[in-house]
């Protein structure tokens, strides 16, 4: 199992908005086929596997990272595949959490005498589709925002500068955030202070060609929130390509002449319903959502609670008492500080990054 999370993890940056999937065919202590999902609409893992091992499948053990699935889809039923193949016995790490699978594709296997077994590495399993699983869960996907401060805790200089607080490597870990996202997320202060575009650059991600390749493939959805129209269309981001403004004005600029794609969501006063948009980019299968933007931004996704996890990036220098915070979340009282839990402090080159989420 642990091999077949190895190679589901292959399709970290590609298999949007479809799980990662990993499988290993094993037969008289042996591996005989081996497959992974590369992208949406193109064979699953199984039957990547299967099509290696050939007839060595028939009497074999098939370990897959998630249930195989039982419906007609962009592909046909890998639960199918497997029992035309004749295995022996299926090891699953985990059952799939989308409704129209949801344990069919085990009970399948069962009904025609496949031996089952699930919840092997199923953590690990877990961690690696995050994202979809919450997405079938709660219709909404996993969010993470990335941070970049000083050791004093500023992100820029109070005139907004604030290229490049962190180093190389660390700047590669988060072009890597950004490839495996379904979509960016930024806003008006971001794109017009520091002339972001949010895109992903191949020769930054510190990767192999192949997976370079397979993330240049799938970009990411970019999204620009900006609830006044105030971003120019001359903007570098809006050159860098294709994009969705999501705006609160009712007759906004027009971005769709210009080969982008608008959503109008007004919140409170000249806002964007954030929550309204988490949950279009779910309907859409958006599967994470990477959160890349200045503290006000930020800021407003944290207080309304919609953050799964924080990834911040500390290096060492100090920024002083007139830069700007991290988040803009003004809190007057010990009792309305949120409590976050530290899951992993590792050094990413002379930087540090933390991981933390919401207790």
């Amino acid at each position: 199992m642990a091999r077949a999370l190895e190679l589901a993890r292959q399709g970290l940056y590609s298999t949007h908005p479809n799980p990662r999937v990993g499988c290993v065919i094993v037969r008289d202590g042996q591996i005989v086929g081996e497959g992974w999902h590369v992208r949406a609409g193109e064979p699953h893992a199984e039957v990547h596997a299967l099509r290696q091992a050939g007839e060595l499948a028939r009497g074999a053990t098939a370990y897959v990272t998630l249930e195989p699935c039982s419906h007609f889809g962009r592909t046909p039923p890998c639960a199918e595949a497997l029992v035309q193949a004749g295995v022996a016995r299926v090891v699953a790490a985990m059952q799939d959490p989308n409704p129209q699978v949801a344990g069919r594709g085990l009970e399948r296997l069962r009904s025609v005498g496949i031996e089952v077994c699930s919840g092997v590495l199923e953590a690990e399993a877990r961690e690696l589709n995050v994202g979809f699983i919450k997405r079938m869960e709660s219709g909404l996907p996993h969010v993470r925002v990335k941070l970049a401060m000083s050791l004093d805790g500023r992100t820029a200089m109070a005139s907004g500068e604030s290229q490049w607080i962190t180093g190389p490597a660390a700047r590669a870990a988060v072009q890597r955030l950004r490839a495996r996202s379904s979509v960016v997320i930024t806003g008006a202060d971001t794109v017009l202070m520091d002339a972001a575009r949010l895109t992903v650059r191949s020769d930054e991600l510190g990767v192999s060609p192949e997976q370079a390749a397979l993330a240049l493939g799938r970009p990411p959805l970019r999204v620009l929130v900006d609830g006044r129209g105030r971003v120019p269309l001359s903007a570098p981001f809006f050159q860098a390509g294709p994009a969705l403004v999501v705006t609160a004005l009712d007759t906004p600029v027009d971005y769709v002449a210009a080969g982008h794609e608008c959503l109008a969501l007004p919140g409170e006063g000249e806002h964007v319903d954030l929550a309204a948009l988490l949950r279009t980019l779910a309907g859409r299968g958006a599967n994470e959502v990477l959160i890349e933007a200045g503290p006000r931004l930020a800021g407003a996704f944290a207080q309304q609670g919609l953050v799964d996890e924080f990834q911040i990036f500390m290096a060492g220098k100090f920024l002083g008492s007139s830069a700007r915070p991290l988040l803009d979340w003004p809190l007057q009282r010990m009792a309305e500080v949120p409590e976050l839990r530290i899951r992993e402090i590792r050094a990413v080159g002379d930087d540090w990054r933390i991981i933390a989420v919401p207790a």
